[in-house]
């Protein structure tokens, strides 16, 4: 075996072990290589760049979904409370759209207020026996039927809520005992699945965070919702905060520009940013005749550099990048 073929090996192998842990590293100017090889010129990216990540969280197939949904509900600290907002894109969120939002992204389908909510999922006797992930509601109000208040619970007393207008989505004690307590996630091993989401389930996908925003936006543009999450592995470990050292950002690590040219008005809004690395894919996808490799190449290099090369750069950071998102995709 030549010294190339055994280069090439071990970073299959590399790229097959990263799957045992979120990935760390961010390609910073895969959307920025794209924008300014869409007319065909060429531009490489910094092989030394990494992304500034938040703390990882355990995106294994069986993961705990309740800690999960604390991990993602994290995310939205310091966010407006908004009434009648139940996405980022809305520049806030109120106490039910946050539940909804946060537990939409893991694939599991909430009612949209919170009365509704607080009767989802299977009671939890008390306190004493609440997980993190676990909803929290109160009756407040005689004006209303039910609970009129939302958060979900960390664990240790404490929980994450958005509270009123005038104060952001926060983390606090538990005020006092819930009347309502309850469970919508599957226990610890448990996949999601009809039981807990009306979704469509996509072979291969697994249990992984925002799997709902990869199936609904791979079902538009007919893109691999497998390929779409792991480009967004490789890209920002699932970080919808993750911000490069050239300036990318978000999920799928979109620059400011190419962000403008794909119409997404928030690269950190990962329902905007799905959609626009869909769209993306699409495009390349069709230019490349279907060849996934050319796809990912021209994702990380441009489609540019693609064409002048008649395959897959000889650049080493596109070679790693294509073989590490392809050994991600035959390992789902």
């Amino acid at each position: 075996m030549s010294v190339t073929e055994i280069a090439g090996r071990i970073s299959q192998i590399q790229a097959q072990l990263s799957l045992l842990a979120p990935v760390r590293t961010s390609s910073a100017g895969a959307f920025a290589t794209a924008l300014q090889s869409a007319s065909g010129t060429s531009l490489t990216t910094d092989p030394t760049t990494t992304a500034t990540l938040g703390a990882g969280q355990d995106t294994g197939v069986g993961a705990d979904l309740g800690s999960r949904a604390v991990e993602e509900a994290r995310t939205y600290l310091g966010m407006p409370y908004v009434w009648g907002g139940d996405s980022p894109s809305d520049g806030g969120m109120d106490c039910s759209g946050l539940v909804q939002h946060v537990y939409g992204d893991l694939g599991i389908d909430l009612p949209r207020v919170s009365r509704d909510q607080a009767q989802a999922g299977t009671a939890v006797a008390s306190m004493a026996d609440a997980r993190p992930g676990d909803l929290l509601a109160w009756d407040n109000s005689s004006r209303n039927v039910g609970a009129d208040h939302i958060a979900i619970y960390v664990g240790d007393g404490k929980m994450i809520e958005a509270p009123r207008t005038g104060l952001d989505i926060r983390l606090v004690d538990v005020p006092s005992t819930p009347d309502y307590i309850r469970r919508v996630a599957p226990d610890p091993g448990t996949a999601v699945g009809a039981a807990t989401s009306t979704r469509p389930s996509v072979a291969g996908l697994g249990d992984v965070p925002f799997r709902s925003l990869f199936e609904s936006a791979g079902q538009r543009y007919g893109v691999d919702p497998v390929l779409l999450s792991s480009v967004a592995r490789q890209e920002s470990g699932f970080d919808p905060r993750a911000v490069s050292h050239a300036g990318a950002q978000g999920l799928m690590q979109l620059m400011p520009g190419t962000a403008a040219g794909l119409g997404v008005s928030d690269p950190f809004d990962p329902p905007q940013a799905v959609d626009g690395a869909a769209r993306l894919l699409r495009q390349l996808l069709d230019r490349f005749d279907g060849r996934v490799d050319l796809a990912l190449a021209g994702y990380n290099a441009g489609p540019g550099a693609v064409d002048r090369y008649h395959g897959v750069p000889p650049y080493p950071e596109t070679r790693n990048y294509v073989r590490s998102v392809m050994a991600m995709m035959e390992a789902a």
